[in-house]
């Protein structure tokens, strides 16, 4: 069973390599409406000025952003305004500071976009969300709207990509772990979905669908998106090019919370995903770590364990081979980044087993309590559509 999964698991590693090297050459077409962009932000996170620099330096003929804040007293405000100052009057991009207040009935990032879209520019034909921790490439913009010139779709996401900045195993593991996801996108566009800091949709979809007041109650922008295009049968696209690095380091306990408030989100807007991580968890610590107890029992007895060995070494392999072919993958997109990348290998091809158990443990966590901390609020998810404000810093 786990040599079968592994070989499945590479398989799906092949087609996102395959899936990336064939959009990656294919043109762009040309497609550069009006934009806004709008870009939530709470606090003052290391790498933010680079980060908004980016956002100002695209390569787009016209656009705006929008940055959203809870209050004026956001440490990051003063910070992105200043930043912001150095690109006034080039004539392609316009920004503005939006205050949206305290959510009460939604997660402060829902709440904060949904002010933000009624404070668009009226000639806007395009929507594009961005998280404020993401370091897009001067391309992006571009990148992230053109697919939106088939007017079938749905909408056009991105993903998220950790790069270490200094290293260390906490760091690794999570873009391990993030890796998993990652690759789940791909050329199937009915099972694609959004990812929130790296999204664009057509004004008029995003009218028409209601998405705004589908937003209410919610804590996920993302999960709700993809849900609301999949009701409408209207198919997300991926685009790799929009694969966008996140600049940053974590310590263990940072660690253990981004990935549990993952998987305790996906518990409540899609819980057949995280009954899918949660058996596949059990099974394949069972398979390998119970594997791995079984041959030193056996050692230990002086009894032979070639067999079960040679095995575990299979499952090992497999797993090694869908690290480095995703680690591939993304050295097309992200060929700025090379240098930080190939210090990340030996953490995709050796962790890729302790980023499965991280998984358990989540999928676990995630089953005794809906309650997550997030930018400083911690929130009860009653449901897909209720979100108790339980305090905020």
């Amino acid at each position: 069973m786990g040599i079968w999964l592994g070989l499945q698991s590479l398989r799906g590693g092949l087609r996102y390599r395959a899936y990336i090297r064939q959009e990656m050459a294919r043109p762009l077409a040309d497609f550069t409406p009006f934009v806004s962009v709008i870009a939530p932000n709470r606090g003052s996170d290391a790498g933010l000025s680079e980060n908004i620099t980016a956002l100002l330096n695209q390569n787009y003929p016209g656009y705006e952003i929008l940055f959203v804040f809870d209050h004026e007293e956001d440490p990051g405000m003063k910070l992105i305004e200043e930043v912001s100052a150095t690109r006034a009057g080039s004539g392609r991009v316009m920004t503005r500071s939006i205050i949206a207040g305290d959510a009460t009935d939604s997660g402060q990032k829902v709440h904060n976009l949904r002010v933000a879209v009624g404070e668009t520019d009226a000639k806007c034909e395009i929507l594009v969300f961005v998280d404020t921790d993401a370091r897009p490439d001067v391309n992006w913009l571009r990148e992230i709207v053109a697919p939106l010139a088939d007017e079938s779709l749905g909408a056009a996401t991105g993903y998220r990509w950790f790069v270490p900045q200094r290293g260390g195993f906490a760091s690794r593991l999570r873009s391990v772990w993030n890796a998993s996801v990652a690759s789940a996108l791909g050329a199937a566009r009915q099972k694609n979905f959004c990812w929130g800091g790296s999204t664009a949709i057509r004004r008029s979809t995003f009218e028409r669908l209601n998405i705004s007041e589908r937003w209410r109650g919610s804590v996920s922008d993302d999960f709700m998106l993809t849900r609301v295009l999949n009701e409408a049968k209207l198919p997300i696209h991926f685009a790799p090019r929009c694969l966008v690095p996140a600049v940053d380091d974590c310590n263990l306990y940072e660690l253990f919370e981004f990935t549990t408030r993952q998987i305790k989100i996906t518990r409540v807007y899609a819980e057949h995903l995280w009954k899918i991580v949660l058996l596949g968890g059990v099974l394949f610590a069972l398979t390998f770590f119970g594997g791995s107890l079984f041959v030193l029992l056996r050692a230990a007895l002086g009894l032979s364990f070639i067999i079960p060995l040679v095995l575990l070494g299979v499952i090992f392999l497999l797993g090694m081979a869908k690290g480095f072919v995703r680690w591939q993958a993304v050295m097309m997109p992200l060929a700025r980044y090379r240098t930080g990348l190939r210090r990340d290998l030996a953490a995709h091809l050796l962790l890729w087993p302790i980023a499965s158990l991280l998984y358990l443990y989540n999928a676990i966590a995630a089953g005794f309590s809906q309650r997550i901390q997030w930018r400083g609020i911690i929130y009860e998810l009653k449901s897909p559509t209720e979100t108790v404000i339980i305090s905020r810093d």
